[in-house]
């Protein structure tokens, strides 16, 4: 997102919006202010919260937020560049450039919100602080907080915003530590790592999105089933589950063993 966020951010405020919309139905998630009202007015830039984007008017009257959720792209086309006849969303601008939302998959959950600042303060009210930058000190009053497994803690934008379930597998394998370890089990040493751990990942991921690398050379655990490790050679396995999948080494993270999909067995401990 914050790859997104940087290369949008002039592009969007060059010129005035000549027309917002149309938007698919279940991709429009506010009616009042309407569409319209962002007609004739320009974006003031660029910003994010967690994993949604944020885009203020300069006015200081209006934010459209977009929330991409898994499939959802987000797209800047210069004025005469061919894009997507039905997108789930389209912004064009004065002088025919356009920003343009499209969604894979049947499932439309990536989301559009016209609102107003303070509206869009009580929208994000329920995020946790920042990943980036977080801290040992602060993941670690984080982590006390309640016993969890990991991933699913690193997932949960309400405890730590910013790390999707991509992220979550790259930061626990460099981290060394099980997708299932409790969060209130980790040892001071542990927490420490896990903190260097969110920052290089996605400090590594950012600067290689900015370069315009896709998710093959982004990812080196996270869809890598079967391939070795890039540690220890161990081939990638993985849980799965009904809305998402764990990646995870088995000797890097695990000590070897497997660990076995709820659904059809129980869970190693």
């Amino acid at each position: 997102m914050e790859a997104w966020r940087r290369a949008l951010d002039q592009s969007v405020r060059a010129f005035p919006i000549e027309k917002a919309g149309p938007a698919h139905i279940a991709t429009l998630k506010t009616f009042d202010p309407p569409l319209t009202a962002l007609d004739g007015r320009r974006l003031a830039g660029a910003e994010r919260r967690g994993k949604r984007l944020l885009f203020p008017t300069e006015d200081g009257e209006l934010v459209l937020l977009v929330h991409l959720m898994t499939a959802g792209r987000l797209r800047y086309l210069t004025a005469g560049e061919k894009g997507p006849k039905s997108p789930a969303f389209r912004l064009r601008f004065e002088g025919g450039a356009e920003l343009v939302l499209t969604e894979a998959g049947s499932k439309k959950r990536a989301g559009v919100w016209l609102l107003t600042p303070e509206a869009a303060e009580d929208e994000l009210a329920h995020l946790g602080p920042e990943a980036l930058g977080l801290g040992a000190d602060s993941l670690g009053e984080i982590l006390g907080s309640e016993s969890r497994r990991l991933h699913s803690l690193l997932r949960d934008q309400r405890a730590i915003a910013g790390i999707g379930r991509a992220w979550a597998n790259e930061i626990l394998h460099h981290a060394k530590l099980s997708p299932y370890a409790l969060s209130r089990d980790l040892t001071s040493e542990e927490v420490a790592r896990l903190a260097e751990a969110i920052d290089a990942e996605l400090a590594r991921g950012l600067e290689l999105r900015e370069r315009g690398a896709g998710d093959k050379r982004v990812y080196r655990v996270h869809r890598k089933l079967g391939e070795p490790c890039y540690v220890c050679g161990t081939p990638i396995a993985r849980v799965d589950y009904e809305e998402h999948t764990v990646y995870y080494c088995p000797e890097c993270q695990t000590g070897g063993r497997v660990l076995k999909d709820r659904r059809l067995s129980k869970l190693l401990k």
